[in-house]
């Protein structure tokens, strides 16, 4: 345990310095890590309501949009500025108002593949919504951001990386709570969760909004990095299928796995559009149908299984030799 929290604050030494001691504007170490965490963050979020409490939200991409559209809206109305963290603050508690009011009829009634339907069509709800509603969100070619106000890229790297912390911190602390375990129970047995006098829809609600929070300000920092906040590519559903599959590819239901599953992924589409730019769509949907099928566990189960096998080895031996 304690080699394990040598090796973590090395890595967050490591992720601190890199930027200090490369050229940010030139390496693509950075920017791959600036990808990377935000990433991590996304993921985390989505293992906290799905992996820990059993309900599969295919919603990311509605807050993650929303986010960046309260960003776009108030930076060009002069209400924040650039890199502003009430920005950034109020981009979070707006998603999570958002989950409030819409997971409270949708978890009281839905559950299942129903409420993951419920929680897709958010998001084509708000991207219609954003290129009807022209005057406040420029329609379907978005608002565009003053451009000059960026200098480096460090304090968006800077941003990302906390992102990622926290989100990992806030799905340690829930799952280790009161309300974790409430949420693990509601999630294997519901019913017997009830019955033992657990408030399901409260606790529900809880952990959809808190993993609202997260998308909201990394479609806030996304806004701040790229400049144009337009409903195509903030309201792509590649936002909540991305953090979806490295869930599943690093380990549902784990704390390490979303970091794993990010990171790795987050390497294979850069290669991937380096190298198969063409066919770049159509790789992520095979990889998707990859992990279904031969990594269900994610990457630490295939660690999980082979230490359970070791030690079911161990064991026979030492019996054997008795």
């Amino acid at each position: 345990m304690r080699n394990k929290g040598i090796f973590l604050v090395l890595i967050f030494v490591a992720c601190v310095i890199i930027p200090l001691v490369l050229d940010p504007e030139k390496s693509y170490a950075v920017y791959f890590l600036f990808t990377a965490f935000t990433y991590i963050a996304l993921a985390q979020s989505w293992n906290l309501i799905a992996g820990y409490a059993g309900q599969v939200s295919l919603g990311s991409h509605a807050f993650f949009g929303l986010g960046a559209y309260v960003i776009a809206i108030s930076w060009s109305h002069d209400l924040i500025g650039y890199l502003d963290p009430i920005g950034l603050i109020a981009a979070g508690c707006a998603a999570s108002v958002l989950a409030v009011l819409i997971g409270i009829p949708l978890l009281s009634k839905l559950k299942g593949d129903y409420f993951a339907l419920g929680t897709l069509g958010l998001g084509e709800i708000l991207r219609l919504a954003t290129i009807q509603g022209k005057a406040f969100t420029g329609g379907p070619t978005g608002i565009y951001l003053p451009g000059s106000s960026f200098v480096t890229i460090m304090p968006h790297y800077y941003i990302a990386l906390f992102l990622a912390i926290l989100a990992t911190c806030v799905t340690l602390y829930m799952t280790r709570s009161r309300i974790g375990l409430a949420l693990v129970a509601i999630r294997d047995a519901e019913p017997a969760a009830e019955g033992s006098g657990i408030n399901v829809l409260k606790f529900k609600v809880i952990a959809f909004a808190v993993a609202a929070f997260v998308p909201g300000v990394c479609g806030a920092l996304q806004a701040y990095y790229l400049f144009n906040v337009e409903p195509q590519g903030f309201y792509n559903l590649n936002w909540t299928l991305y953090p979806v599959l490295m869930c599943a590819l690093g380990g549902t239901a784990t704390l390490f796995g979303p970091i794993i599953g990010a990171v790795f992924l987050a390497a294979l589409f850069e290669v991937a559009k380096y190298f198969l730019p063409a066919i770049h769509p159509i790789f992520t949907g095979l990889l998707i149908i990859f992990t279904i099928l031969f990594v269900p566990n994610g990457l630490l189960g295939l660690n999980f299984r082979a230490i359970s096998k070791r030690q079911d080895k161990s064991g026979r031996m030492q019996a054997e030799s008795r």
